[in-house]
């Protein structure tokens, strides 16, 4: 009888965790650290689903590409659209198995395998204490004989970097190296990612840096700093989505399917806002906080379809690349 009993205290928990189902989801390092939404989704899906999610940091679709098949991957969240034709080719993607509505994204989609979760404008942030009457086009920013200093992302490793030039090749078609060749000497440096950008103009050394509408939320809400508007364009903004897909496994497909149907739900989308500084995909307006509400919005939403985007991409960067060593 002791046997038993001590069987029961000591073996039983080890044996109920290990029937306890994992999901594993591969992400940015932004979206796990603890910061961003990552912690708080985990938390809100596990009282759901009687399971262990699990988060592993890093460029979702780069630790795919070297793993292939054999992925530990569940879930793949935080993919850029303008490499889901690269993603879509690795076929190692599952399709969704529910329809959806995004009533809050700006731009038609459909697509039952690459699932937006959030969004938001390409911009510039600019320091409106440095700056007065900022250009209202890329003309404009590119012909201001102002002495400031921009700070931009390398579209060759930065998703943001590539969605700006992708803009203004989408915008301006031949003439895009004029563009670049005049915006050159105003820039100050080009960082590997969207962080090291931000940092350096937070810290002063710029007056302009590449980023996103929301990003002049962060500092209302967050800092309570009224300093840092988005520069609204004339011809229209980009727009920047994030997006979720399923590994296709058969060992964890229900779960997957349930974290897929979650992303849309009121607990996933209300976390978006205040902890990724994105649009949410389908949370109304309405419930969105109020200086999410009151951003300034383009006039125009530019988007093109991954076969437009994939076409282009090679000659925009190397329009890019040729201007700026100019």
């Amino acid at each position: 009888m002791m046997r038993i009993i001590l069987f029961y205290i000591y073996f039983l928990p080890i044996l109920s965790l290990a029937e306890t189902p994992v999901l594993t989801i591969y992400a940015p390092d932004y979206f796990v650290s603890e910061w961003g939404p990552g912690p708080k989704i985990e938390q809100e899906f596990e009282k759901k689903c009687n399971c262990d999610l699990k988060f592993i940091p890093g460029e979702p679709l780069s630790r795919v590409m070297l793993e292939g098949k054999s992925t530990n991957a569940d879930i793949l969240l935080g993919l850029s659209y303008d490499n889901i034709l690269k993603a879509r080719q690795l076929n190692v993607l599952g399709n969704l198995d529910f329809e959806y509505e995004l009533p809050e994204l700006p731009i038609n989609w459909e697509d039952n395998t690459f699932l937006p979760f959030d969004w938001s404008y390409l911009s510039f942030i600019y320091d409106n204490t440095k700056i007065d009457n900022p250009p209202k086009s890329f003309i404009e920013l590119a012909n201001d004989p102002r002495d400031y200093k921009i700070i931009i992302q390398d579209p060759r490793t930065s998703p943001s970097g590539l969605a700006l030039i992708l803009w203004i090749k989408s915008v301006y078609g031949n003439n895009a190296f004029e563009i670049w060749s005049k915006l050159s000497s105003k820039i100050l440096t080009v960082t590997k990612g969207w962080s090291e950008s931000y940092g350096l103009f937070t810290s002063g050394e710029a007056e302009m840096v590449l980023s996103f509408i929301t990003s002049q939320a962060y500092h209302e809400i967050a800092e309570n700093d009224l300093t840092k508007t988005a520069l609204i364009m004339d011809e229209g903004h980009y727009v920047y989505v994030e997006l979720a897909a399923k590994i296709n496994k058969s060992d964890n497909e229900d779960l997957s399917n349930e974290f897929m149907e979650f992303i849309l739900s009121e607990e996933f989308q209300n976390i978006i806002p205040l902890n990724n500084w994105s649009f949410p995909v389908k949370l109304p307006k309405e419930n969105w906080p109020i200086e999410f509400q009151n951003l300034p919005k383009p006039k125009n939403s530019i988007y093109l379809d991954e076969k437009k985007s994939s076409e282009i991409k090679l000659t925009a960067i190397e329009e890019w690349l040729e201007a700026m060593s100019k």
